[in-house]
């Protein structure tokens, strides 16, 4: 049926961000991504609501999914399920639908139902989208703190499991990501001055800091506080860095530190690599299956591709005109952007 508004917001409540994107007649036409420390509390969600951009508080038919609710201010996925669905009918100007993957779109008010199927099922809506425009292919959603792995099969989401359990022992879900993560999470060791030294077992440095010193961080990806709360400057990432090897930056010379962050670069592209691998010997991916990339981190796609010997797109490229805004945005919001359009769709006749 025709949805009575003249425009679709697709949303993805994080427990780190929130992202939206705007759709009108069938194209993406803006998105974006503001921080929220969701583990202070659903409260939280009010000032990200009011920091987006003005058309995201306006009346729409709204399409929610989630990932916030693993956040451990909730007892468990289906309090966190019911509290960040009550929270989008509540706050949201018109229709709102809360995506539940492999069961559709539900009301607010059915979500703790279905709880299973909403949690962390922002993945499902990227590889559904995906899947109307790559019947056959590896979907790489690398973002700031997860990266999703989905295969697509004859045109529709093929992982082999659903929850976030399931996918972290298929390696669907792979737990890194180009900004939050631990260097320390990435390694024990690091070659350093000509040793191999160990690592201080501190969060004193990020995958950020690393992205930042080899000039590779997109603009705005990094929207949280660095590990010790100061500035983002190359210097800055620098110094973090070097005390996980127990130094000063002023210790060595200035070639150290990209070295270093090329070390931690390096061994996250082999976590993604031998995930992907893997996933590319299922017997019913063809073996020209390409890589479709999006994501905050989408610029280690080509790196990854090379490695496996596969060609490979971005989502947004792929999308062609039905992207109409800022194509770096769109894809860093990919869950929001699928989750917007496959709204949209469905409620056109």
């Amino acid at each position: 049926m025709r949805s009575p508004f003249p425009k679709t917001i697709g949303w993805d409540l994080g427990g780190v961000h929130v992202k939206a994107a705007l759709v009108e007649d069938g194209r993406v036409l803006a998105a974006a991504q503001v921080p929220c420390p969701l583990w202070q509390g659903v409260p939280a969600l009010n000032p990200a609501l009011a920091a987006l951009p003005d058309w995201a508080r306006g009346e729409a038919a709204h399409a929610v999914t989630m990932t916030g609710e693993l956040t451990d201010c909730f007892a468990d996925r289906r309090d966190g399920v019911a509290a960040l669905s009550g929270w989008a009918g509540a706050h949201l100007t018109g229709a709102v639908r809360i995506y539940a993957g492999r069961s559709g779109f539900v009301g607010p008010e059915a979500a703790a139902n279905v709880a299973a199927d909403i949690a962390s099922a922002n993945w499902h809506a990227t590889a559904a989208l995906t899947g109307r425009i790559a019947p056959d292919a590896l979907l790489i959603d690398i973002g700031s703190t997860t990266a999703d792995l989905i295969p697509i099969v004859g045109g529709r989401p093929a992982a082999s499991g659903y929850s976030d359990a399931e996918r972290l022992e298929s390696s669907e879900l792979v737990y890194t990501g180009v900004v939050r993560t631990p260097v320390i999470a990435l390694a024990d060791h690091a070659p350093f001055a000509g040793r191999r030294t160990r690592l201080m077992t501190e969060t004193f440095a990020h995958m950020a800091d690393v992205y930042r010193i080899l000039g590779l961080l997109p603009e705005g990806a990094d929207q949280q506080t660095s590990g010790d709360r100061k500035g983002k400057s190359v210097a800055e990432s620098e110094t973090r860095l070097a005390r996980i090897v127990g130094r000063d930056r002023a210790e060595a010379q200035a070639a150290a530190w990209p070295a270093l962050a090329a070390h931690f670069a390096e061994a996250q592209l082999r976590l993604l690599h031998d995930a992907a691998a893997l996933l590319l010997t299922r017997p019913d991916l063809p073996p020209e299956a390409p890589l479709v990339l999006c994501g905050a981190g989408a610029f280690l796609g080509p790196r990854l591709a090379e490695r496996l010997g596969r060609p490979s797109s971005l989502l947004v490229s792929l999308l062609g005109d039905r992207i109409a805004g800022a194509r770096d945005g769109i894809s860093t919001c990919g869950p929001a952007v699928a989750v917007g359009l496959i709204a949209a769709e469905e409620t056109v006749a």
